[in-house]
């Protein structure tokens, strides 16, 4: 914890300095306009489900994250999930949330991403100190292997509880979706049709689960790699093919050498786009 403290005042002194030549990041609209992180919170108020695009191992997003969740706290009936913790590992957080485990209690019991205590757990003990529900989202890793070597008909044979720990099948799936298509091409066509068949099981269930732990008059928080919701694909695509009628906001994360001025290739991706200095350091 005292590591994390460390690295918040660091990041506060260094967010105090944007505008100047040597900021560290800055937030964009999809247009590419600055907007202040007052106008944010604003819109993400009155959002009830916000997909929060990530780069795994950035301190300034996890960081963004930590501020935007304790902001949101003081208006909001929140709930918390991400991509880092799969479902299968639902009963094992569930157990660290009402204090049965402590955090290497968690790191024994569940499979937890090497960044975890210092960029994730900070967020799951928000919900751990609040008494708010954390939703382990993603599929389990083995399940989008199995896509991966043999499609979606992989799956069939799989027990109800197995089935349990992703999206219902069968799920919809368009292949010709931007992202999909753009994952094969960056490959070079290695992976074959199941390539992207393997990230739609991961988009899917990260849906699915999203929308089974959501109620009325909530906001739900939900922490992912940024490719799995940019350009308003991926989970946001399976969300609204079960709830169009949502209020949905994006946030997407990308990196410049230059973070005065959104390059054109990263306008669009998402309602807010985080520019973050191409030198900023990782976390692992």
């Amino acid at each position: 914890m005292k590591s994390f403290v460390s690295l918040l005042v660091f990041l506060i002194s260094v967010s105090s300095s944007i505008g100047q030549d040597n900021g560290a990041y800055t937030i964009f609209n999809s247009k590419g306009k600055k907007v202040k992180y007052s106008k944010i919170l604003k819109a993400l108020d009155a959002s009830q489900i916000i997909l929060f695009g990530e780069y795994h191992d950035n301190p300034i997003v996890h960081w963004l994250q930590f501020e935007v969740t304790s902001s949101l706290l003081k208006t909001n009936q929140l709930v918390l999930g991400s991509e880092v913790m799969e479902a299968d590992n639902q009963d094992e957080l569930n157990q660290y949330l009402a204090g049965e485990i402590d955090s290497d209690g968690l790191d024994t019991l569940a499979r937890l991403w090497p960044n975890f205590i210092t960029d994730y757990k900070p967020l799951v003990d928000i919900s751990k100190n609040n008494k708010l529900k954390f939703v382990a989202t993603n599929v389990p890793r083995r399940y989008a292997k199995m896509v991966f070597k043999d499609g979606f008909e992989s799956l069939d044979p799989l027990s109800v509880e197995e089935k349990s720990w992703i999206a219902p099948l069968p799920f919809p799936y368009d292949p010709e979706l931007p992202g999909y298509v753009e994952m094969l091409e960056m490959m070079g066509g290695h992976g074959g049709e199941n390539l992207p068949k393997a990230q739609a099981i991961k988009d899917a269930t990260m849906a699915h689960f999203i929308l089974a732990n959501y109620s009325a008059e909530q906001t739900f928080i939900h922490y992912n790699g940024a490719y799995h919701s940019n350009n308003y694909e991926g989970i946001l695509w399976y969300l609204k093919q079960a709830q169009p009628n949502y209020k949905y906001s994006t946030i997407s994360t990308v990196s410049q050498a230059d973070i005065s001025k959104l390059e054109d290739e990263n306008k669009g991706l998402a309602d807010f786009i985080i520019c973050v200095d191409e030198n900023m350091t990782s976390t692992h």
